[in-house]
């Protein structure tokens, strides 16, 4: 799978919701397109949408779905990677691929 991040982001989700990362990155595989991925706090909570559909109003199953458990792996580090950027101050490369 190619993948390459183009943005992350925590959202707190209020003061009573459950907090997310939200994930820009470009899907370079066979069905290439970019994507938003949508990360909670535990594993298997991980909702991926093609942003062009997403933006045509396209929400539909089976046609904006994506399976999370395919990409959630490497969205998982990178969003671990940004943490820790953001720990230590360094939110200079904010982009990574695999």
């Amino acid at each position: 799978m190619k993948l390459k991040v183009i943005n992350i982001d925590h959202h707190r989700n209020g003061i009573c919701g459950a907090p997310f990362d939200v994930v820009l990155f470009d899907d370079q595989g066979p069905e290439g397109s970019r994507k938003v991925a949508i990360l909670f706090e535990h594993e298997y909570h991980c909702a991926v949408l093609d942003v062009a559909k997403l933006a045509a109003g396209d929400i539909a199953f089976g046609s904006n779905s994506w399976r999370g458990d395919r990409f959630e792996p490497f969205l998982r580090r990178a969003a671990a990677a940004f943490h820790k950027a953001e720990r230590t101050g360094d939110l200079t490369n904010r982009k990574e691929e695999e």
